[in-house]
């Protein structure tokens, strides 16, 4: 009796692992090729037949929202896992470098997902509150450090990265943006820096004070 069980299970894990291959590939197939890249370029990546692609994913639509919500999942995972991170203003750098990836996948399927990424659909209603909980994560832990200055909105954060990319266009854009990603956060440290300075400083006025009290009775 047992046997039937054990091979449902293995059934229901190769489509789990064969749905995985055919999003990594999905990704990869259309971050390179754009909305014009076939379905079966995917399958040939993900090794595995047309007909097994389309049972996971009936029409491209499908494929592209399950790659978009897949993309959305790794961001929030990835925030998750920085805040681990020894550096938080690394860890923030990480997850802003990261959205440029996403971005960048987004890109690809643009004609596709031109409805589904508008402020009143469906898919954007359930992805952009993830998205911006996993900016607010990285940055607030930054702010709370000391690291980066406070009253950042994460949205606005988010935003400013995703206009970065939106702007550049021509092959190997993200070589560009990331520079500039970069000094985004960096300028984000300035202020943090000062006040940072500042408290230390008074800091050590305050123990210098307290100890000349103390060596004076």
């Amino acid at each position: 009796m047992g046997q039937p069980a054990e091979r449902a299970r293995k059934l229901r894990a190769d489509a789990v692992r064969n749905r995985e291959r055919v999003l990594a590939a999905a990704k990869a197939v259309f971050r390179t090729g754009g909305a014009d890249a076939s379905l079966e370029a995917v399958a040939r990546r993900a090794g595995v037949g047309i007909g097994t692609l389309y049972r996971h994913f009936p029409t491209r639509e499908a494929l592209y929202e399950a790659v978009y919500q897949h993309e959305v999942q790794q961001l929030w995972e990835l925030a998750e896992r920085l805040q681990d991170e020894a550096s938080p203003v690394e860890a923030l750098r990480r997850g802003m470098h990261a959205v440029v990836e996403f971005v960048a996948t987004k890109k690809g399927m643009s004609a596709a997902l031109a409805l589904a990424v508008t402020g009143s659909s469906e898919l954007h209603a359930r992805s952009s509150p993830r998205l911006e909980k996993a900016a607010r994560i990285l940055l607030e832990r930054a702010v709370a450090a000391g690291e980066i200055r406070s009253g950042i909105d994460p949205g606005d954060l988010m935003r400013a990265v995703v206009g970065m990319c939106l702007v550049h266009n021509q092959p190997g854009w993200q070589a560009k943006v990331l520079p500039l990603v970069d000094a985004l956060v960096d300028g984000l440290r300035v202020g943090a820096k000062q006040r940072k300075a500042v408290a230390n400083k008074r800091s050590s006025t305050r123990s210098r004070l307290l100890a000349s009290k103390h060596a004076t009775r």
